[in-house]
């Protein structure tokens, strides 16, 4: 017989037993002050970029950022071994400032920001494979090209944050994700309070947390006790954006691979969709299928009176390897029926790029040494081809002439041909 004073449990059922469980360890470890916010002690730098990396950026001359440095005009450069000068990307970005205070008619080109009238790009990168891989190099690649970037982990496990330096999988966390700002009860908070920086200047983080995973238990308990209809989760993701849309130029939401509400919250707050599809047609059949998904979750919120008007709906090729014959096939097939909406570049199948990801870093945060030149700038050619294309539309969409597809392409012609004459 239970002891007198203790509580009821036997009267529980399992699911309410595992539910007090994990309650109750919760609890002690927010007691114990290891369910902390962010950031984590895992502080990351990024490194200084050489004079050459800095004129690509750019799309300068290498002398004329000597002269630049000579003259006393912009941010004074680290001088290294043999006078090689270096700048951080908080300094490339102070360069920017600079050139377009004056050289005012390419404004645009070094300073790449809003300007008033132009609305906030929210781009959802949807299920598929490469989905956190293009996330990452999206975001820093903004970042890299001037823009303000906002990027939001929805995953529970954090597998985007992680590449970041949070590891919302190892340390409990509290109210430190979207979760925050679009929770239910009343510890709801503002959207900043969720916001960390990166060691990207310009680039802003909203971690993923498994308290993500709570926001899921609790709409779907929601859904079914109002019988089948959506909770408000779309609506407060799309506030909580609204709060800091003054901050940013570009939004980008890492989405989970999975069919939830948290997908659906980013499908209505986007402004633009990117797809991932490996060209294969195994891959290329689980595409169709999350197009069915993603179309049903578009109707259930025009069906309550929200219109959405995409920007833009573009897919990616990710892992493509262009001399496997299977799938140049499947690539005809995907261009025959995607047309236009399938990007130009793809991302190619890269043993560089892995390996950077082992490393929780990018190849824009390692040097070619790391993974080997040949893959590295093979790699980079890809993920710069396919960044400029996605900037190249965010341009259009503001009513901006397209610069950086064409931009991607004179610096891997330079590139090519530096490397011809090293050669000999």
């Amino acid at each position: 017989m239970p002891q007198p004073g203790n509580p009821p449990y036997e009267k529980e059922i399992t699911s309410e037993r595992i539910q007090r469980h994990g309650k109750e360890l919760w609890d002690h470890v927010r007691a114990r002050g290891t369910g902390i916010n962010y950031p984590f002690p895992d502080h990351m730098t990024l490194r200084s970029f050489s004079l050459g990396e800095v004129a690509e950026i750019l799309s300068v001359s290498d002398s004329y950022l000597r002269q630049l440095s000579i003259d006393g005009l912009g941010p004074t450069p680290e001088l290294g071994t043999a006078g090689r000068r270096s700048y951080t990307l908080r300094q490339i970005n102070e360069l920017r400032a600079y050139l377009a205070s004056a050289r005012p008619k390419e404004a645009l080109k070094f300073c790449p920001r809003r300007r008033e009238g132009e609305k906030l790009q929210i781009i959802s990168v949807a299920a598929g494979p490469a989905r956190t891989t293009t996330a990452f190099y999206l975001v820093q690649g903004l970042a890299l090209q001037g823009f303000r970037v906002l990027a939001v982990d929805l995953d529970p496990r954090g597998s985007l944050s992680e590449m970041f330096g949070y590891f919302p999988g190892i340390i409990p966390v509290h109210n430190a994700s979207m979760y925050a700002a679009i929770r239910y009860d009343n510890y709801r908070a503002s959207i900043r309070t969720a916001i960390r920086s990166t060691h990207f200047d310009g680039l802003d983080l909203v971690p993923g947390s498994f308290e993500l995973g709570l926001f899921e238990e609790e709409s779907s308990r929601r859904y079914h006790s109002e019988n089948l209809r959506y909770p408000d989760a779309s609506v407060r993701m799309v506030s909580a954006i609204k709060e800091v849309e003054a901050d940013y130029d570009v939004v980008v939401i890492h989405c989970t691979p999975e069919y939830t509400f948290l997908t659906v919250g980013a499908f209505e707050a986007a402004t633009g969709v990117l797809v991932m599809v490996r060209p294969q047609l195994a891959d290329i059949a689980s595409m169709a299928m999350f197009l069915n998904i993603f179309s049903h979750s578009v109707s259930l919120i025009e069906k309550a009176e929200r219109p959405v008007n995409y920007d833009f709906i573009k897919f990616l090729l990710t892992r493509h390897d262009p001399r496997d014959v299977s799938q140049q096939e499947a690539v005809a097939l995907l261009r025959d029926s995607l047309g236009d909406d399938l990007l130009t570049a793809t991302v190619w199948e890269s043993n560089a790029i892995r390996e950077a990801r082992l490393k929780k870093r990018s190849l824009y945060e390692l040097s070619a040494g790391a993974v080997g030149r040949s893959a590295y700038e093979q790699a980079m050619e890809s993920l710069n081809s396919t960044n400029a294309e996605v900037m190249d539309i965010i341009s259009e969409v503001w009513g901006r002439p397209p610069i950086y597809v064409s931009q991607a392409s004179r610096l891997t012609t330079a590139g090519k041909a530096k490397s011809r004459r090293l050669s000999k």
